[in-house]
């Protein structure tokens, strides 16, 4: 039997999830938007409304059978089923799943990767909300084309590489998704046509400094103690030291050490490194 890996992606999802809550009260793992909002942490639920509110723009004015793929916590589809639609969640982490059928009860759940979703029931609407980057580029669209009902809709929203993004395992860039090139061309060759296309990444950038602010309060926070130790207790500080380099090597604490303590990720790094596209697509004829 081979080693068990280590889901690092439903881990930081259920992290995030811990943070959000506790930052907002909601369990919202989306980005905000934050046009005429000042950006700190009083006011990410304020856009994270904001951005839900737009994304529900792009849905018909009529009550609509939805599948919501990687639902995140439940809160969309429960806003969703209060404005009197049916909606169905796919999503893989078992512990959102969990989560979901707390938050959203009137929705029906289902446990597993939208790559092993069937269903004989066909939707009125497949919605990708900042899920769509986690799902192979050739096995997105296509699958969503046999769950549409006729007349049905596509409601992509989520961020993509530029053109010409290189990887840095040295220095991870914030963000992610698939590269925009090869999405481009993954929907010139599908049957589906592009209805409406907003790019909203410069409203969306400024969400991840709220995370970075919320890091840089922890690193600040070890730093005072890392001080008083090297003052009043050098030994004690050398062993904590000592574990923590048995535990992680060279590259991963200079990571963790620029998480905690500086401040690249911001809007700028954002807006450099991603394409946040909300659109808006249906099957043609």
């Amino acid at each position: 039997m081979g080693k068990k890996r280590i889901d690092s992606q439903a881990v930081g999802l259920d992290v995030g999830l811990v943070f959000a809550k506790w930052l907002t009260g909601a369990e919202n793992l989306h980005y905000g938007l934050w046009d005429g909002l000042e950006v700190n942490a009083a006011n990410a639920g304020a856009a994270q409304v904001a951005y839900t509110d737009k994304l529900f723009e792009l849905l018909p004015d009529r009550p609509c059978r939805i599948l919501d793929i990687g639902g995140g916590a439940g809160e969309t589809a429960r806003k969703l089923c209060a404005l009197g639609h049916q909606v169905e969640i796919v999503i893989p982490s078992e512990f959102l799943a969990q989560r979901c059928r707390e938050n959203a009860p009137e929705a029906i759940v289902h446990h597993m990767k939208f790559e092993d979703f069937q269903s004989e029931a066909k939707f009125d609407i497949c919605m990708f909300s900042e899920s769509y980057q986690y799902i192979p580029l050739d096995q997105g669209l296509s699958k969503c084309l046999k769950l549409l009902a006729e007349d049905g809709e596509i409601i992509l929203a989520d961020c993509f590489r530029p053109e010409g993004f290189v990887v840095d395992k040295d220095k991870p860039k914030v963000g992610g998704g698939h590269r925009i090139n090869l999405f481009r061309e993954t929907l010139a060759n599908l049957p589906i046509d592009v209805i409406s296309e907003e790019d909203i990444t410069q409203s969306a950038a400024p969400s991840v400094e709220i995370e970075q602010g919320f890091f840089n309060l922890i690193g600040h926070g070890l730093s005072r103690v890392d001080e008083e130790l090297q003052a009043k207790k050098p030994g004690l500080r050398w062993v904590f030291h000592r574990v923590i380099a048995m535990l992680m090597n060279e590259r991963k604490r200079r990571r963790l050490g620029q998480r905690l303590m500086e401040s690249e990720r911001n809007r700028e790094m954002f807006s450099t490194y991603n394409i946040y596209l909300m659109m808006k697509l249906r099957p043609k004829g």
